[in-house]
Order: C-alpha cells, then structure tokens, then sequence
C-alpha cells in the first residue's frame, strides 16, 4: 500500500481484537501514525484525551458507551472521528452525524476505502459509503425545513441575504459553500470551479476556521440552515 500523503495521528476503538490489530497494521503500513487503541467506549473517550488523534477510527457498537456518546464525550476536542461500522442502519448513521461523526464507513469497505476514508476525515472532508451521504443530507434539509417552519413569526430573521449570514466570507469562499451544502466533494468541485483539489480544501478548511466549526459535515449542516443548498 503506498503512503498516506501526511503522518496523520489516529487512534482505533474497537472490539474486536482481530478487526482492531488487522486495521492497525495496515494504518501503520500505509504510514499513519497510530497513538493508541481502545476496546471499549470509556477507554475511547480517556485514550482520545489523552492523546488528542487527529482522526478517531470509531465502532459504533462498543461496550459501555456508543459510538454517538462517545462523539459527544470528545465534541470539545479538535479530533475528527470516522465511524467504522457493521450496520448500515439509518438511525444508526444519523445518531452518529448528529453526535458530531465526521464520516460513516460500513466494514465491508476495502482496505484501500478505509485507508483513504482516514485521509480524507483527516482533511476535513465528511465521508460516506455511497448511499449514505443522500440520507445525511436528506437530513440535514428536512432540520433545516423544520427550523425555518419554526421561525416564522420572527421578522427579523428573513429577508436577509447570504453574505449578511456569513459576513466573514469571500465571494470565492461562498461559492464553495453552495457546493458543500450540495453534497459535492473536494474534487468535484475542484472540476466544476477549474480549481486545484488543494486550492479547494484550502478554502474549505478556510470556511471552517472563520465559522469555527470542526468538519465538513457541520459546515454541510451550517450551510443547509443557510439556504446555501438552494442556487444563488
């Protein structure tokens, strides 16, 4: 397997001793940094402290705490978490979202998916099995419905444009949150915008630290209650 483009720091929690170990070798031989493991959800959660991973590779079916409770134990800490998980359920994929997950990886994903998957949770991006992305958006649009239904009696909250919601944006960086609100990756809007695929997680990453927010997939959420989702 050839190396992952930086050493990024990960911890893997997970149960299964043969699943973990087999994961961890292969982390380390594509040359991820591997600080810890952990067996159960309290050890996730003390290991992830201690350790502060960049990427957390998280089962959602520990003993003791889930995968979503312990995404909410950590939500202070600046480590993005990879779900890695047997089920493919919908509650289960929007439990993990909502609690602050990055991404959503089923097992049956090949070593070289969930190599890449680290890779990319690591940059910021958010990362589905294909068909789960549509149903994390889906999501995220009928909230955002259901908060502006609420909101209807508050003038003040309408009639604004998109630039009075995000005043700390550029055009540019505007323009790439329409697409993140969309569901497109780093490279397919790279495409679209005839930009660099570097030049777009930059702006991405850019995004972030002006809305102070962890990954992609609440910029997708902030984007959404944005009405960013919608052409401009």
């Amino acid at each position: 397997m050839s190396a992952a483009p930086t050493a990024l720091t990960v911890l893997v929690a997970d149960d299964h001793p043969l699943w973990r170990d087999a994961l961890v070798r292969d982390l380390q031989e594509a040359g991820f940094d591997v600080v810890g493991t952990a067996s159960d959800g309290p050890s996730a959660v003390h290991r992830t402290r201690a350790t502060t991973p960049e990427v957390l590779v998280l089962d959602l079916n520990l003993p003791q705490l889930r995968g979503d409770e312990v995404c909410r134990a950590i939500g202070d800490l600046p480590t993005r978490v990879l779900i890695l998980s047997a089920s493919g359920e919908e509650k289960d994929v929007l439990a993990a979202v909502k609690a602050g997950a990055s991404g959503y990886l089923v097992k049956s994903a090949s070593p070289g998916e969930i190599l890449a998957a680290v890779t990319a949770t690591g940059a910021g991006e958010a990362v589905f099995t294909p068909g789960l992305a549509g149903l994390v958006l889906g999501e995220f649009r009928e909230m955002s419905s259901r908060a502006k239904a609420a909101s209807q009696d508050a003038p003040e909250e309408t009639g604004r444009s998109d630039r009075a919601d995000v005043p700390e944006l550029t055009d540019r960086e505007v323009e790439i949150l329409r697409y993140v609100a969309m569901g497109m990756t780093a490279r397919e809007i790279a495409a679209d915008l005839v930009l660099s695929h570097r030049t777009v997680q930059n702006h991405v990453q850019n995004i972030l630290g002006k809305l102070h927010l962890h990954n992609r997939v609440e910029l997708t959420r902030f984007a959404i209650s944005r009405g960013l989702d919608q052409p401009g």
